[in-house]
């Protein structure tokens, strides 16, 4: 929910701000257990499974955490576990330059997922002794967790642990933190290969996504008769592809994409507009961006910055919204 500024007029200043600005929901809804879940994370959980670790366990609060390659520890919180219980935590490290293993597994560490159940009183209390904290960055990851750890009350459910109807070896231990240019990039990258890494195709464990009424997506041949190609790709209902070549893309809702463009490794939100003989190379085009015909995106970087577009250090170039390249 937006801040409705019942505290103050402000923002939010941190995730467990937001919680506390938001205890009229709980108040009103009076729940035994709260969920509390990242919104820019992607992966697979059923979390009855970890509502009733967390309930076996006694403890005010549980942290999902996957495992992930020693080597890469340095980029994620790390969870140390407690020697004699391994589901409790012993310490919560904050990116570790020297990591050390899992006892079962010693080129691993657990990493947190930034997912935490909590019982509802317990953590009505934890942000409200936050709130009043001047010294807190008022987070959930960096305050309330490190808190309950403090005090012996933090325990970890590991997602190997889990068990996820019609999962694969290959995407079942499926997760990224989608907070960063690259990363969004990458997860839709990890969609439309033969056999994906994350599976959209699960239908015993369906994706629940918004479906707009649209018609089909329509690929066409373009005035002159000349056929289009659209390889490794997924092109969302409304869409119109006319004599184009897609390629390793993602395509938006009620976009259109005209005769002899070349859109490739990029991807596309709602009612983008590529003009015929235009060129996408990996890039990123937000909601109504308009490619006039001949146009190109991403191939000339320095050309981009000029025109105000932002380009990474990977060369990932964004357009934002609404914006028209001529």
């Amino acid at each position: 929910m937006p801040a409705q500024q019942r505290l103050g007029k402000r923002w939010f200043s941190g995730s467990a701000d937001a919680i506390l600005q938001s205890l009229n929901l709980l108040r009103d809804e009076k729940p035994d257990i709260v969920v509390v879940v990242g919104a820019d994370h992607v992966y697979r959980m059923d979390f009855s499974q970890m509502i009733e670790a967390h309930i076996a366990s006694g403890l005010g609060v549980t942290v999902a955490a996957i495992r992930q390659p020693i080597s890469l520890a340095d980029q994620f919180g790390v969870i140390e576990v407690d020697a004699d219980d391994p589901t409790r935590i012993a310490a919560f490290h904050e990116k570790p330059q020297n990591a050390v293993g899992l006892s079962d597994s010693p080129g691993e560490v657990l990493a947190s997922m930034g997912n935490y159940i909590f019982d509802a009183d317990v953590l009505i209390d934890a942000v409200l002794r936050d709130g009043d904290r001047s010294d807190s960055n008022h987070d959930m990851g960096g305050d309330i967790v490190p808190d309950f750890v403090s005090r012996g009350l933090a325990g970890v459910y590991d997602l190997n642990r889990n068990e996820v109807p019609g999962s694969t070896d290959r995407d079942r231990f499926y997760w990224r933190d989608v907070g960063t240019i690259e990363s969004f990039f990458d997860a839709h990258q990890d969609l439309i290969s033969a056999l994906p890494i994350f599976n959209l195709y699960n239908n015993e464990w369906p994706i629940f996504s918004q479906q707009v009424n649209s018609p089909p997506a329509k690929f066409v041949r373009d005035a002159k008769g000349n056929l289009g190609q659209t390889i490794d790709s997924i092109v969302s209902l409304g869409c119109v592809v006319s004599g184009a070549h897609i390629e390793r893309s993602v395509i938006g809702p009620w976009s259109n994409v005209d005769s002899g463009s070349n859109v490739t490794d990029s991807v596309l939100f709602e009612r983008v507009t590529i003009g015929a003989n235009a060129t996408v190379r990996r890039a990123i085009l937000d909601k109504d961006v308009v490619v006039a015909e001949g146009a190109s995106v991403g191939v000339d970087h320095e050309a981009d910055r000029a025109r105000g577009f932002t380009v990474t250090e990977t060369g990932i170039t964004v357009v934002g919204k609404g914006a028209v390249v001529s």
